[in-house]
């Protein structure tokens, strides 16, 4: 095999995903393991040493829409997590233009169980989720450095989030709400253009207009996102709503659309939306 995906726990993917590369095989890691650049801070959010830190300036972060042109070239690619993908995607619009700030700004994520992992847990069990919708590790959830590990490289300037994410009993889906300050005198037009501009030809991200709202059920089981904005002038903020499916875009079919990328394939190959 010349190409490798890996879809294994933290950890054990970056031992294997290291000896696969130094044997020249081309990786494309869907754990976290290659995600964070700085072997520090994954001690720190993982609870454990790298396993192979030489290899992490080697990876490209797997976000097409941001990553497009480094992920032709790249030979470890670093999946997305499924949280960071709904959050990237609905800032990085505002944040490059400067149109948005990088402080003040509030992620709640709602996520179908499916998002948990397969661990057998008793607060993932059917009758604990079942009628019940929760917070869970807040305000540190492992997926927030990373948000702003890459929301920073976008704004080119330190960003900070506060980080909500819920357990929803869905089996697959994920809702992201957004909001956070927004430069004075922005209008609805104007976020509205800024966003629909950026991403202008993407095959994986639809920017809803009108009155239109992202919801899960549109998304899930296809590849894509959807995603709509709004300016709250009473309080100057904006507000971004993201829908993908957490094992589509948020998982599998990221793998698969940045498989496409690298090869010269159309970048939609084999993925529905």
């Amino acid at each position: 095999a010349e190409v490798v995906f890996l879809a294994l726990p933290h950890g054990v993917s970056a031992e294997m995903g290291g000896e696969l590369r130094a044997a020249g095989k081309r990786v494309f890691d869907l754990s976290a393991d290659f995600r964070l650049k700085d072997p520090k801070i994954y001690q720190k959010t993982y609870g454990a040493a790298h396993p192979a830190p030489a290899r992490l300036a080697e990876a490209v972060y797997g976000l097409p829409e941001i990553y497009r042109e480094k992920i032709k070239k790249a030979d470890l690619v670093a999946c997305p997590g499924c949280y960071p993908t709904t959050a990237i995607l609905g800032l990085a619009p505002a944040l490059k233009s400067g149109r948005g700030s990088g402080e003040g700004i509030v992620i709640s994520s709602m996520s179908g169980v499916s998002g948990a992992g397969k661990k057998v847990e008793p607060g993932y069990l059917f009758a604990e989720c079942h009628e019940n919708l929760r917070a869970y590790s807040v305000p540190n959830h492992r997926h927030r450095p990373e948000i702003e590990q890459e929301l920073s490289a976008v704004a080119g300037s330190a960003v900070r989030v506060a980080f909500v994410p819920h357990l929803v009993p869905l089996n697959r889906g994920m809702l992201t709400s957004i909001s956070f300050p927004l430069k004075k005198g922005t209008t609805q037009a104007d976020l509205q253009k800024e966003y629909m501009d950026f991403y202008k030809g993407a095959v994986a991200v639809r920017v809803l207009t009108g009155e239109a709202l992202p919801e899960t059920k549109r998304v899930m089981g296809r590849h894509g996102a959807e995603l709509a904005v709004r300016v709250d002038e009473w309080t100057g903020r904006a507000l971004v709503i993201v829908a993908i499916d957490n094992l589509g875009k948020g998982a599998a079919g990221q793998a698969v659309q940045c498989f496409n990328l690298r090869h010269g394939l159309p970048e939609g190959e084999g993925l529905d939306w």
